[in-house]
């Protein structure tokens, strides 16, 4: 039994059970997804670095935002990819923990970056003429450092409780990435407090963060309504209202996976979640912020606008 019990050196992913025809179809779909993704992102980056007008702290938090969801897109999509191609090529058990590792990083990174950007539009919109002195560039460094460190640390903790389990059951991973719940179905030892972990944590990065947004947000409307004129309304709703469709997306997903009924058993409603969680969200996000945020169109125009006079 001992023996079974570290046998185990690789992992097998199951992915989506697909017919071949369809599972190269989806190959070049998301291809294309993760292409945008990667294009978008990077285009919000070089937009931010190239416009000096940008070079404000919104658009210092977008930038780490679209760090964080270039790496996010980069560490499950091409694997998912090589799966799709060929179901049965396997991925070592230090790949499997490393990307295990990475989602849960960028994953909470990415919900503590969300709260100081709502931090940020709070003290815009309702402190306009403290919003220098308060969200200085020593504070926004602060903001988004604390947040990857916070990150890296929350999910270290949930490393060090899964490398030592025993994992003699099946190596077959029923998602299409190492996803920590569905890597935890695998052990054959008691896993009730890496489970308990994970809603612990899950509570903590996503519902408490959430609810900090909610109050920012309610704070900011009464800000907003209390504004005379209409134009000045409109301006201050348009500076929130990307923002606030990225938090939908974002929170939404991870909430009904990780915090809702059945977070331990992950079935495939709660796998095409992650999906879209992972693949669709990072190439929405430039696009949401680019549509529906002038300045950064207005940038767009300017950069573009460089470069046919060039």
């Amino acid at each position: 039994m001992r023996n079974n019990m570290t046998s185990i050196t690789e992992f097998l992913l199951l992915g989506f059970p697909l017919g071949p025809r369809m599972q190269v179809l989806l190959f070049g779909l998301f291809s294309l997804f993760y292409t945008f993704t990667l294009l978008g992102n990077g285009a919000i980056l070089g937009l931010i670095c190239l416009d000096p007008r940008l070079r404000m702290p919104m658009y210092f938090f977008l930038s780490h935002l679209a760090m964080v969801d270039i790496a996010y897109a980069c560490n499950t999509v091409p694997w998912m990819l090589l799966n799709l191609l060929d179901p049965a090529m396997p991925i070592s058990f230090g790949g499997c923990m490393t990307q295990t590792f990475l989602f849960l990083t960028f994953a909470i990174t990415e919900c503590l970056l969300l709260v100081a950007m709502s931090y940020d539009r709070y003290v815009a919109i309702c402190q306009p003429l403290r919003y220098s002195a308060i969200m200085s560039w020593r504070v926004c460094i602060t903001l988004a450092v604390t947040s990857w460190t916070i990150g890296v640390l929350l999910s270290l903790i949930h490393l060090m409780l899964l490398l030592p389990l025993p994992f003699c059951m099946s190596p077959k991973i029923d998602h299409f990435f190492c996803e920590i719940m569905a890597v935890l179905k695998l052990a054959c030892a008691d896993t009730h407090i890496n489970k308990n972990m994970v809603l612990a944590g899950a509570v903590s990065v996503l519902v408490g963060p959430l609810s900090s947004i909610v109050v920012s947000y309610v704070c900011i409307l009464c800000a907003i309504l209390r504004i005379q004129s209409g134009e000045g309304q409109r301006k201050a709703f348009s500076t929130c209202s990307s923002h606030l469709c990225v938090v939908g997306l974002f929170y939404g997903t991870a909430i009904i996976t990780y915090v809702g009924p059945g977070y331990g058993n992950p079935k495939e409603q709660k796998k095409y979640l992650l999906l879209f969680h992972s693949l669709f969200n990072p190439m929405l996000n430039p696009l949401i912020y680019s549509l529906r945020n002038s300045e950064v169109k207005n940038s767009l125009k300017r950069v573009l606008g460089i470069g046919r006079a060039m």
